[in-house]
């Protein structure tokens, strides 16, 4: 809440505070109607208001005016109203398929006007990504989702700051499908891990046959990126090949598994080939396969 006051001396016969043409205060007397502009004081040497609770609407310039015997005389004082940042309006949280264009917006008003910024949080800030109101991305990647921040700052007090969450929807992608060998008798498990946005749904084939949760000996455990498939007791009719479907609303991918008893040669994912327990065994099958032919 800001005050001036003017200095006078004796020969001062009458004193009056003017906002432009407008007369708050003539001597002791109030002239406004606005309870938030007081006088302070008005003694020989001190003439002086105060305007509480000030908003933008105050601002402009304030006159002293004071007659003595020989003239007039006026000081004047021009009020600057500064204002916190502020966000006023802001994207909402979007999701959005992968390859697709967004646009977000943050508007922020203050005096002086703010200075708008976006960053990208997730998984953490690297940089500026728009020094703008507006915030745009063509063909966006799953890389590209995460949380964005935008700031406002005009340096009268803290930026402001708001956050927009972009969920990226992209298809199935299996990462990782690793098959195993497990002697008749042991527990067995092939795993497959997937990503996707929405998480993937699992299913399991063998020999292109779907198998049913809660087939005896065998248990499928899902979460969100992982799906295993369990054999509590191997027996010689769970061995084969075992295939991984990840699906969700934008397609779906496979990949094929094998589980293989000891002594069994089975393909693995690099394109090499392996003995279960005996890996000496490889040249000993090319030596087989060359005298052959």
């Amino acid at each position: 809440q800001p005050s001036w006051g003017c200095t006078i001396d004796n020969r001062v016969t009458r004193v009056a505070w003017l906002n432009r043409s407008t007369i708050l205060y003539a001597g002791n007397d109030k002239w406004c109607l606005d309870p938030r502009v007081v006088l302070l004081s008005n003694t020989q040497t001190q003439y002086s208001i105060e305007i509480q609770n000030v908003d933008v609407y105050d601002e402009g310039p304030y006159t002293c005016s004071v007659q003595t015997d020989n003239h007039p005389k006026t000081s004047r004082v021009h009020l600057i109203v500064q204002v916190s940042p502020k966000i006023v309006e802001i994207s909402s949280d979007i999701s959005i398929n992968e390859g697709n264009n967004i646009s977000l917006t943050c508007i922020a008003t203050g005096r002086p006007e703010p200075t708008v910024t976006w960053r990208h949080i997730s998984p953490k800030a690297v940089g500026f990504v728009s020094e703008d109101e507006y915030l745009e991305i063509q063909g966006i990647t799953r890389e590209q989702s995460g949380d964005y921040e935008c700031s406002a700052s005009n340096d009268v007090a803290a930026p402001v700051v708001r956050r927009v969450k972009v969920t990226v929807n992209y298809p199935p992608y299996i990462s990782e499908a690793k098959g195993t060998g497990v002697p008749v008798g042991q527990k067995g498990t092939l795993q497959c891990e997937a990503s996707a946005v929405p998480s993937a749904e699992f299913q399991w084939y063998k020999d292109d046959k779907r198998l049913i949760e809660g087939k005896k000996g065998v248990k499928v455990e899902n979460r969100p990126f992982l799906s295993k498939l369990i054999f509590f007791n191997v027996s010689e009719h769970d061995y084969g090949n075992y295939t991984c479907v990840a699906s969700n609303k934008l397609g779906h991918t496979n990949a094929s598994l094998t589980l293989f008893g000891p002594g069994a040669v089975s393909e693995v994912s690099n394109g090499s080939w392996r003995r279960a327990g005996c890996t000496w065994m490889l040249p000993l099958l090319i030596l087989h396969l060359l005298l052959k032919f």
